[in-house]
């Protein structure tokens, strides 16, 4: 996700760890034309010995990985984003089975940039 509300999911039902963060990272960036920073936060599946093991890798690849500082959810755009579709997107209603937060929650991802915008100021 930047700035300029643009932004690259990845959907899974399957639990999230390191391994799953290398790989979607490798996916995504499986050719860099240009400089990239990806930022996380300091959750352990952003800090182990796999994502770890991975750093020096994609540095010669042109990717660098860019750690927030502890207890900063205002500079985590992923954070201001969670925030907006909980707070501000999502029906109620979408709270009536998993099926439906699971499909509002996907909605709102695929329209993110066009129906979805945060004014970054």
């Amino acid at each position: 996700m930047n700035r300029s509300n643009h932004l690259e999911t990845y959907v899974s039902s399957q639990s999230i760890n390191s391994d799953v963060v290398a790989h979607c990272i490798d996916t995504f960036f499986s050719t860099v034309d240009k400089p990239t920073v990806i930022v996380v936060d300091k959750a352990s599946i952003h800090t182990s010995n796999a994502i770890f093991d991975k750093i020096e890798e994609w540095q010669e690849r042109g990717i660098t990985i860019f750690e927030l500082p502890s207890y900063s959810p205002q500079l985590n755009l992923i954070e201001i984003l969670w925030r907006f579709i909980k707070y501000e997107w999502i029906e109620i209603s979408a709270y009536s089975s998993w099926e439906t937060f699971v499909a509002s929650v996907e909605k709102i991802l695929r329209e993110f940039g066009e129906n979805y915008v945060i004014n970054f100021v």
